[in-house]
């Protein structure tokens, strides 16, 4: 197990950490492996009913790690696994939510934050765009949400998120709201459950079986480009890009 990720099990609930804070849990490439590891020990574990992605510290996932970015095959792959799984996943969030952090939200059956998280689609002012991540996301957001959120990275709010569809639920104590979701998994029977969620995750799917390569190569084209250079350095000397008007 990768000291990046923490587990812990409460009464058949698998509780998966992101536990980075140093990098604001941002998708590294260990990262990503290690919490495919821990997602496929669960789909094997008669023991496991369902599974809740969270995080330590102040930030759910900052999206890629610029300076050990996962391969975009294996973020595929990743969110992929996510949806595919026999066990439905429930995301809890009570901090900030960035680019591949809101593809892990849409990968998930269930995503509930607290009043205080924040979301963004930063990867246009990086000089990229969020091209993987619209594999689960086009398919279960508003997708005239999508389009303001998106195309200006603007921050934006629990309760926006949740009408985009972005989220299932916000609540100012997001532990209590997921008491009847947890309690209603536990009383489910493990077949049905993984039965309803084949139905429920076919359109998700179905995209990744027609647009993973090309957004992955796409992905893959527009992180090389000379604007995506520009942008991620921009960002790490804390500086405007260069095309900022």
């Amino acid at each position: 197990m990768t000291p990046l990720l923490t587990r812990t099990r409460t009464r058949a609930v698998e509780t998966l950490s992101l536990d980075s804070a140093g990098t604001r849990n941002a998708l590294s490439a260990a990262l990503v492996r290690g919490l495919a590891d821990a997602l496929a020990d669960c789909a094997g574990d008669p023991e496991v009913r369902a599974v809740v992605l969270t995080h330590t510290g102040g930030t759910f996932c900052a999206g890629a790690d610029l300076r050990d970015p996962p391969p975009p095959g294996e973020l595929v792959g990743l969110l992929r696994q996510i949806a595919e799984l026999p066990k439905p996943v429930v995301a809890r969030v009570t901090g900030h939510v960035r680019a591949g952090g809101l593809g892990l939200l849409a990968a998930c059956d269930v995503a509930a934050a607290s009043t205080a998280a924040t979301f963004a689609f930063p990867e246009v002012r990086i000089g990229v765009a969020p091209a993987v991540i619209s594999l689960p996301l086009v398919p279960r957001a508003d997708p005239r949400a999508l389009a303001r959120y998106c195309l200006t990275g603007e921050r934006f709010g629990p309760a926006e998120a949740v009408a985009a569809g972005l989220l299932t639920l916000a609540a100012p104590d997001v532990d209590e709201a997921l008491v009847p979701v947890l309690d209603g998994l536990r009383r489910s029977c493990p077949q049905a459950l993984a039965a309803t969620k084949r139905l429920l995750t076919a359109r998700v799917l179905e995209t990744f079986d027609r647009d993973a390569a090309d957004l992955t190569a796409l992905s893959a084209r527009l992180f090389a480009s000379a604007h995506a250079r520009e942008g991620m350095t921009a960002f790490l000397e804390g500086r405007d890009a260069a095309w900022v008007v």
